[in-house]
């Protein structure tokens, strides 16, 4: 939701913030490097129990992942190797986050409930894989109810508490299965629509002048085709006359020898 309907009023908040940093000498690359330490030593402070120092570090995690865009654009380094290395780190994060809540449920809670984690990173990944995909086939894939920002939201409000973790969890796999299925429904949709036949805008006379000159391109073969055998016909007889010219030549001089 944040990606989608209030990104516009995301980017007017986080704009100048953007610009201070870039006049500091801050890069967009040094945000999202940090912002994936940050991520390491959260997945480590809930790993080791400490849920509320990881609230922090999420936090922290956070904010670099809002600001790194801003900057680049505030210093005009948008780049597609930006854009690709934000990615990536992106994805690492979740899973050093989701890897650390892992840990921490195998210390309290032993048992089949330490996969809960790891159904959620791979939930994360599908929602991730069809915007991806879908937008290397030129097609959208934006938006739906636990998208990355949401994520980070709602496992923050798990780490409030020990017993409300697991069912954040669980709540968070439910969500982010729903976006799943409805990016899978609108990619599906619309990769479905008929393709529209493109319709000539050109004015009549234009068009009209266009089919008048295709037809006389195609007439031209033929008439070529006449004129050249009506040349061969007129050669062939120019020569036959000229030859019978030559035979009642020589017959008439026969005719006086003898």
């Amino acid at each position: 939701m944040f990606d989608g309907r209030w990104r516009d009023t995301v980017d007017r908040g986080t704009g100048p913030v953007g610009r201070k940093l870039q006049q500091l000498g801050v890069t967009a690359d040094v945000l999202t490097a940090t912002g994936l330490l940050s991520a390491a030593a959260a997945a480590i402070a809930i790993g080791t129990g400490h849920l509320h120092l990881g609230i922090v570090l999420l936090i922290l995690t956070g904010l670099h992942d809002l600001l790194d865009g801003p900057v680049a654009k505030a210093s005009g380094t948008s780049s597609v190797r930006g854009a690709f290395f934000d990615s990536v780190t992106d994805r690492v994060a979740d899973a050093l986050l989701l890897g650390g809540v892992a840990w921490y449920l195998v210390t309290t809670h032993p048992g089949h409930l330490v996969l809960l984690p790891f159904a959620v990173l791979a939930a994360t990944s599908l929602v991730s894989y069809q915007r991806a995909k879908a937008e290397s086939l030129g097609l959208s894939a934006k938006g739906g109810i636990m998208e990355r920002a949401e994520r980070m939201i709602l496992l923050a409000i798990g780490l409030l508490s020990a017993a409300w973790l697991v069912p954040v969890l669980w709540l968070m796999l439910g969500l982010t299965l729903l976006t799943a299925v409805g990016r899978f429904v609108k990619v599906w949709r619309v990769a479905s629509a008929p393709t529209p036949v493109a319709v000539s805008h050109r004015p009549r006379r234009v068009r009209g002048a266009a089919r008048a000159e295709r037809r006389r391109i195609s007439r031209s073969p033929s008439r070529w085709r006449a004129r050249r055998q009506g040349e061969l016909a007129s050669r062939s007889g120019r020569t036959w006359r000229a030859r019978h010219a030559r035979q009642g030549i020589r017959q008439r001089s026969v005719r006086r020898g003898h």
